[in-house]
């Protein structure tokens, strides 16, 4: 049996309109002879006025009816797409993650998809059917309902590709695929025509929106290549693959930035072993997530300054956790909200001598001054004044010729 798999965004069933136009792609895959499992997300702005519900509810509401609550925006979308396909002629319907089932495990908002039961999908794609399944979510072993967090549909999709083996998985979302950095910031942004799973990774992980991070770790676990395309204009997107399937010249693939980070900085910790873990301890049992870390020794030997970065939104719990953490001495704690971090990615950077001095030199000739530095094999970050971005961004791409 040939399987495709379709995973529609929230800006792609929007509106009565784009589900009409969204029905119309589906049908197309039907007569290239495959058989067709489609994804849905919530229609756009759907979930976020179910959460803005819940918090006019409760400042506390409950995590279990939270997931129950997020997860019927997703059954709007699939049953007004079957009923659009049933109206042209096709026999489709909507499911739910408990009617196939759909299994996952972890906590509530953030859980991961274990197994998918295939009978009841195979047997209806046996009989000509098209089932329109409920992203974002699965059940876990109390039967209850558990989301897989803000696009978790991705996710959805790359699971429902590997247990359902099927020949491609699509994601239809509001831009024509990956490019070089965002064309918001850079008109000049170019559309990236094949990038691997590592690039994709680091891409997502610092800022590009295309696709959730944790949903390309699934399909590089599982080798599930991926198209990204519009559901606006047929165009080709890009393709999410294994790094020996690609052969490029260029020694960066993109860069990319955000907006929303926070310095932290501890001046005159104490410098003993086990002082960075006390720090970050309490911020880990907070789901805080650290990102960028320095830590500087004082002349003397005794003292160090542990500076890192978290998200904006996190600042003032963060602050909290550090001055009521009593296993931890400090002299100050300064903060900074007007920073944000630019990174250039790319697998070409393992094998070319000279592309730190390029973008360093490249961040002095304009002006900007850099203030936390992160590596890895794939991917330099680094920190600057928020008012320096957009320049920073634009003056990279020229430098590593994506303009071309």
């Amino acid at each position: 049996m040939k399987i495709v798999v379709l995973k529609f965004g929230g800006t792609s069933v929007g509106t009565i309109d784009r589900i009409k136009k969204v029905a119309k792609i589906i049908t197309s895959y039907l007569k290239k002879k495959y058989k067709v499992i489609v994804i849905s997300s919530a229609m756009s702005g759907k979930t976020n006025d179910l959460i803005k519900k819940s918090n006019n509810i409760s400042n506390n509401f409950n995590p279990e009816e939270y997931d129950a609550l997020l997860a019927s925006g997703e059954q709007i979308s699939c049953a007004l797409i079957a009923g659009r396909l049933n109206h042209i002629g096709y026999k489709s319907r909507s499911w739910m993650s408990w009617q196939i089932p759909i299994l996952s495990e972890g906590r509530h908002s953030s859980s991961r998809i274990i197994y998918i039961n295939k009978s009841n999908i195979i047997n209806y794609l046996k009989s000509g059917g098209i089932p329109i399944i409920t992203g974002f979510q699965g059940v876990n072993n109390n039967n209850r309902i558990e989301t897989l967090g803000r696009g978790g549909s991705d996710a959805s999709a790359i699971m429902c590709a590997k247990f359902f083996n099927a020949k491609k998985c699509i994601i239809y979302t509001d831009v024509e695929g990956v490019y070089t950095t965002d064309p918001k910031i850079l008109k000049k942004a170019k559309k990236i025509k094949i990038i691997s799973y590592e690039e994709m990774l680091e891409m997502a992980s610092l800022g590009a929106k295309v696709m959730q991070p944790i949903s390309i770790q699934d399909a590089r676990l599982n080798r599930i290549n991926i198209d990204v395309k519009s559901s606006f204009i047929n165009k080709k997107g890009t393709l999410i693959t294994k790094r020996k399937n690609i052969i490029r010249n260029r020694i960066i693939t993109g860069i990319t930035s955000t907006k929303n980070d926070a310095k932290v900085t501890l001046v005159g910790v104490r410098d003993k072993p086990g002082v960075a873990a006390s720090v970050f301890k309490p911020l880990s049992k907070n789901s805080i997530n650290v990102d960028m870390v320095v830590q500087n020794i004082s002349a003397n030997g005794k003292e160090t300054d542990l500076t890192f970065t978290i998200k904006a939104e996190d600042l003032y719990k963060t602050q909290k956790l550090i001055k009521k953490n009593m296993k931890i001495r400090f002299r100050s704690l300064i903060v900074d909200k007007k920073v944000s971090k630019v990174s250039i990615i790319g697998v070409g950077m393992i094998t070319t001598p000279g592309v730190t001095y390029r973008m360093f030199q490249t961040l002095a000739n304009h002006g900007i001054n850099i203030l936390v530095i992160s590596t890895s094999e794939i991917k330099i970050s680094v920190l600057i004044n928020k008012k320096n971005i957009n320049k920073a961004v634009k003056a990279l791409h020229k430098e590593f010729k994506l303009n071309n």
